[in-house]
C-alpha cells in the first residue's frame, strides 16, 4: 500500500507543478540579454548626439570594413582609363589555374561558352543574343576587370559575388582563353 500511495503522491505532484505554470507568460530568462536590448534603437531620440537622434551618418571619407574602393567609375572614360592603366596586383603565386577555371564556370561560362567564343548555354537556348567572342574584343586585364565591377551592355556586375582576388583570377582566365581562341 505505501508503494502505490508513494507513486500516486510523485504523480499528483508533477501533475500539480505542470498545470500550475501560466503558459502566456515567460518564467525563467537564461540570458536576459537577448530578450531586452541593452543597444539604443536606430531612430530612437539620444541626448549623446547634438542632433538629438541616435543613427548617425558615417564619417565622410570613410570605408566600410572589407570594401576596397574602386577608383575607376561607371562610364566610358572610366571603362577605357581602366583599360588602359589598371594592372592586376596578384602575385604568379597567387594564381590557381584549377581555381580560374572553376569561378569562370560558375560565373561566366553560361553566356560566354567554357572557350570564351560566345556559345554558352544561354546563347545556344536563344535566351541571350550578342554574346561576345573574346577574340574579337580589344580587351586588357583592366577592361576585363572593370566589366565585372560594373557589367557592360547586357552583363550586369558581379562584384557583389566575387572577392577582389577572385575578379582577377576569372581575369587572368578570360585572357589565356582569348590566346587560346587567337592562335
Amino acid at each position: 500500500m505505501s508503494r502505490l500511495f508513494k507513486i500516486t503522491t510523485v504523480i499528483a505532484i508533477v501533475t500539480l507543478v505542470f498545470t500550475s505554470c501560466d503558459k502566456t507568460k515567460r518564467n525563467l530568462q537564461y540570458m536576459p540579454d537577448m530578450y531586452q536590448s541593452v543597444s539604443g534603437e536606430p531612430y530612437e531620440e539620444s541626448d549623446v548626439f547634438t542632433n538629438g537622434i541616435e543613427a548617425q551618418q558615417p564619417v565622410v571619407g570613410s570605408i566600410s570594413r572589407g570594401h576596397i574602393p574602386y577608383e575607376y567609375p561607371d562610364t566610358n572614360e572610366g571603362y577605357e582609363d581602366a583599360k588602359m592603366n589598371l594592372k592586376s596586383p596578384l602575385t604568379a603565386e597567387d594564381f590557381d589555374s584549377n581555381k580560374e577555371a572553376q569561378l569562370f564556370e560558375i560565373y561566366c561560362a553560361v553566356c560566354h561558352g567554357k572557350k570564351g567564343d560566345g556559345q554558352g548555354e544561354l546563347v545556344k537556348r536563344e535566351k541571350f543574343l550578342g554574346i561576345p567572342n573574346y577574340k574579337d574584343r580589344d580587351i586588357t586585364e583592366g577592361s576585363i576587370y572593370h566589366v565585372i565591377m560594373h557589367g557592360k551592355n547586357m552583363m550586369g556586375s558581379h562584384a557583389s559575388q566575387l572577392t577582389e582576388k577572385e575578379r582577377w583570377l576569372i581575369t587572368k582566365h578570360v585572357q589565356e582563353l582569348r590566346n587560346n581562341l587567337l592562335k
